[in-house]
């Protein structure tokens, strides 16, 4: 059975007049006529009632519609998709990434993309800490991770899209908060809230070799799953921390940041995806992110924090 045997039993039956069939498939009627009886001849059925006045279909016939039209249906739906496949434009890309640090970014990138490839779906994971993204990128649990340098792991492909610096987050309250900038090893002592240990934070991870460096290591008193709830802790007066630039946006009543003393300490905010990833839709998003989140051409500078403001 030959697809343009259904097409053309498709369009007779819509049209119950073999004239006009024949000129919407854009062919003679002899060979239409001849396309219809080699599909009664294979079906072993009449699909059509006919005579010199009408066309109408038969019980057969009646039957045999629907499914023709699902299966044409189907078969367009799939050139349709290939087609797009092929141009990046249709597909699913899985995205993990930590919520607060990603609030300018992420944004700027589901926009961009949605706008240039609006086939595209875009699953998203959120409150995935960075090693824990890149570790998922790496065994092919997510297309692309919102993640942190360095990027070790083999068969990972990474691009730069931010620079943050560590800076400090207190109570407004506390001592220190009335200083322009905060020497690293005047913390030693101070309680800490911060990120679980050993969960994939990079965050944590800086905390501690910057606190190290200075000559201690931070008592934390307090964990907490993200960067709304450990900086509603710091303002509660549960303790201090040290977070990232990037999550400045949060300001809320009884907050500071103040930044750090001494040369920044950088960290830089990444894409990673699998380098021999084949999907189209993953190739299609990185090449919309080069324009939508360039790599910057040094530090990046972010307005000052505000004080006691609340988030809006």
């Amino acid at each position: 059975m030959e697809l343009r045997h259904l097409a053309a039993f498709l369009a007779v039956a819509e049209e119950l007049h073999f004239g006009r069939a024949a000129k919407r498939l854009q062919m003679a009627q002899p060979p239409l006529s001849q396309q219809i009886r080699r599909l009664e001849k294979e079906l072993g059925v009449q699909l059509f009632e006919r005579n010199t006045r009408s066309v109408r279909l038969t019980s057969a016939g009646e039957s045999f519609l629907q499914p023709v039209r699902t299966v044409l249906d189907d078969l367009d739906t799939a050139v349709r998709a290939a087609r797009a496949a092929g141009r990046g434009a249709y597909g699913r890309v899985r995205i993990g990434f930590a919520g607060a640090s990603s609030h300018e970014t992420l944004p700027l990138l589901t926009r961009a993309v949605r706008a240039a490839h609006p086939g595209i779906e875009l699953v998203m994971t959120g409150q995935t800490y960075a090693n824990v993204a890149l570790a998922r990128v790496a065994d092919g649990s997510l297309d692309l991770g919102f993640v942190r340098l360095p990027v070790t792991a083999p068969g990972v492909s990474c691009r730069v899209i931010d620079e943050e610096e560590l800076v400090c987050a207190l109570p407004v309250d506390h001592p220190l908060a009335a200083r322009p900038e905060i020497p690293l090893d005047a913390l030693a002592g101070e309680p800490f809230v911060a990120f679980p240990a050993n969960t994939g934070s990079t965050v944590r991870d800086a905390m501690t070799a910057a606190c190290e460096a200075a000559g201690f290591n931070p008592r934390v008193v307090q964990e907490a799953p993200d960067s709304y709830t450990i900086l509603a802790l710091v303002a509660a007066g549960v303790g201090v921390t040290l977070t990232v630039t990037s999550v400045q946006h949060i300001q809320q009543s009884g907050l500071v940041y103040r930044p750090l003393a001494g040369p920044p300490i950088r960290r830089q905010a990444a894409l990673a995806w699998r380098t021999d990833n084949p999907s189209a839709a993953l190739h299609a998003l990185l090449a919309v992110a080069e324009r939508a989140l360039p790599t910057p051409d040094g530090p990046v500078t972010r307005p000052g924090p505000r004080r006691g403001r609340r988030a809006g």
